[in-house]
């Protein structure tokens, strides 16, 4: 279709505009996937690529009932926190979406996106998330980061094996073998790698057809080690040829480091090398890699999860190890473990001192993967349980522990959201202080939530890589008794629109001891009154009434105000000096008109 041909869309009260119409935009926000907001004559465009400031022609894409989608065509006026983006696919790759943005540009993005949710999603009120918030903690130097990489192979257009990415929200393979925010050592494991593949004519797997072997490349890094992993996915059950692979990948070995012999490293690590700034980070020092495993991953269905269930090992022991905190870990194909180990010493020095443990808590760690959180809480605690779904990871978890002397971690292979109510129904008097939890991006079952409020424990840390379900989950917590106290944001994923964010919540508490009074009528029927609505009956009856939503704690201080009283509960803050914002005025007069509404005061 030409240029200024198509039907039109109605938008905007009547206001009418044509398909492939061009419009000048402004762009005033960042959408959650990092697109450019705009607004013309009262309607919202999202553009990709445009950032806060720009000034821009654009062309109408796309148009649905409250939004549209456009195509960035000139940058009329550039933002002033624009940069230019160092990586040549950073347009067309999907991975990095925030490459053009100054870093503290997005630093400042991705706190918004944070408050955002929680305020919208989870009910949180701005200025006490602003009370309770820590600055979001970035990185002195945000690339080469990753110590995980899984790079699709396909066919480029010339019909060779080719590595890279896969375009935004599609299966088109971009070529690229060295990512700016993955280690540098990964160009020289896929160079060798497909070199072997046009060598012995091992063909990439094809999704149109099912046919080929070579799915993807997975390659890890110990950062404080050293050591390597490749692990091919592959539409088959044997790799031919794989020995000739092993020796090349060998013969780019890096010498072993000094007592390292018969075990993966000795009492220390090797120097894990300057880390580099983002003003050389396209510039490359070819270094060694040391292999420590070889392996692959069967996975023969046609579908886009990317690693099979089952691996064969085909050298060395199956896994890599590094440490953190001192502890060493051993990291398997198949296990979670943080892909920034900068920030991840970070987070983890965070739960350690959110966690406050004074050496006889008995703790829970869910979603535990190898056992990261549980084996640095186990030396401040009693007992630490971790349950975790894949089974390769709780090998690793067990190994672990027994690896690092520690004898009061205790691991369950299975899903949180079943083990955890089970483990609670068979120890029904067995305390539990202190609840962790690093769910995946799709946050907490709910059932799993509910069986940790069963459980009563005074303090839960959760450890969030996405605000939106994390919201929805801390809303959640907060209805049911918990309360947040702390937030520590952090950029685990520099030059990307996601963010890691660990929270401290703690039961509301009431009063400290129990004493006996003697009960008036008078309190008897302030008791009754009290019992007339419930806090969503009345939080209901405001947003009906008046528009806007207000908390359990706003309706616990308007009460308190006039004179209602409350049975011990959550909502009541530990004391008359607690932290907790007062009730903004406009939400006090409607609450007092609800309360009057259901007969609870005059």
């Amino acid at each position: 279709m030409k240029e200024g041909a198509g039907r039109f869309f109605p938008y905007s009260d009547g206001v009418k505009m044509q398909k492939n119409e061009r419009l000048e935009l402004t762009i005033t926000d960042l959408s959650e996937e990092g697109l450019g907001i705009g607004k013309k004559d009262g309607f919202v465009w999202l553009v990709k690529g445009a950032l806060i400031g720009d000034r821009i022609l654009a062309q109408a894409l796309k148009l649905k009932k409250h939004y549209g989608f456009a195509r960035l065509i000139e940058l009329l006026t550039p933002s002033p926190d624009r940069v230019e983006a160092p990586c040549r696919i950073a347009g067309q790759c999907g991975g990095c979406q925030l490459q053009s943005l100054k870093y503290s540009a997005q630093l400042k993005f991705k706190t918004r996106k944070l408050f955002t949710d929680l305020c919208r999603i989870g009910g949180v009120e701005e200025a006490f998330l602003r009370e309770i918030s820590d600055p979001i903690v970035g990185m002195e130097n945000p690339l080469r980061y990753r110590n995980k990489a899984q790079y699709p192979i396909a066919r480029d257009r010339m019909g060779r094996p080719s590595a890279g990415f896969y375009a935004g929200r599609s299966h088109r393979l971009i070529p690229c073998e060295d990512c700016l925010i993955g280690a540098e050592e990964n160009r020289d494991i896929l160079s060798i790698l497909l070199r072997w593949m046009e060598r012995f004519d091992i063909p990439p797997y094809d999704e149109g057809s099912g046919k080929g072997l070579i799915r993807h490349a997975l390659i890890r890094k110990g950062y404080y080690s050293g050591e390597w992993m490749l692990c091919l996915v592959i539409n088959g059950r044997s790799l031919p040829h794989w020995e000739s692979l092993l020796s090349e990948l060998k013969g780019a070995e890096a010498p072993d480091p000094e007592g390292s012999e018969g075990e993966s490293f000795g009492a220390e690590f090797p120097s894990a090398g300057k880390e580099e700034g983002r003003e050389n980070r396209g510039k490359r020092t070819r270094s060694k890699i040391r292999l420590r495993s070889f392996s692959f991953s069967i996975h023969t269905g046609r579908d886009n999860v990317i690693m099979g269930r089952e691996i064969v090992n085909l050298y060395g022991p199956g896994f890599i190890e590094d440490r953190i905190q001192g502890i060493r870990f051993r990291i398997s194909p198949l296990s979670f473990y943080q892909v920034n180990p900068v920030q991840t010493e970070r987070i983890y020095e965070t739960v350690l001192e959110f966690s406050a443990l004074s050496g006889t808590e008995n703790v829970f760690d869910l979603y535990c993967g190898i056992g990261t959180i549980s084996l640095l809480l186990s030396a401040a605690a009693g007992r630490v349980y971790g349950i975790e779904i894949i089974p390769d990871a709780v090998r690793d978890a067990r190994e672990n522990a027994e690896r690092n002397g520690i004898e009061n971690a205790y691991f369950f292979t299975g899903a949180a959201e079943e083990l955890l109510p089970r483990w609670h129904a068979e120890h029904p008097g067995e305390r539990i202080d202190l609840v962790c939890v690093d769910p995946p991006r799709k946050g907490c079952d709910e059932r799993c939530l509910e069986t940790i409020i069963s459980m009563s424990p005074e303090r839960l840390i959760y450890v969030s890589c996405d605000p939106a379900t994390l919201a929805r989950d801390i809303k959640y917590l907060r209805e049911h008794g918990y309360e947040l106290r702390r937030i520590r944001p952090f950029d685990n994923f520099p030059e990307t629109v996601h963010i890691e964010t660990v929270c401290l919540l703690s039961k509301f508490s009431g009063a400290k001891s129990h004493i006996s009074v003697k009960v008036e009528m008078d309190e008897m029927d302030l008791t009754a009154a009290e019992s007339k609505a419930t806090y969503a009956e009345i939080r209901n009856w405001v947003q009906e009434n008046y528009g806007f939503r207000v908390t359990n704690l706003n309706i616990a201080q308007v009460k308190r105000k006039h004179g209602i009283i409350e049975r011990e509960n959550h909502n009541k803050p530990k004391s008359e000096d607690s932290r907790h914002p007062r009730c903004p005025e406009e939400k006090e007069k409607a609450i007092e008109e609800a309360l009057k509404h259901f007969q609870m005061i005059e």
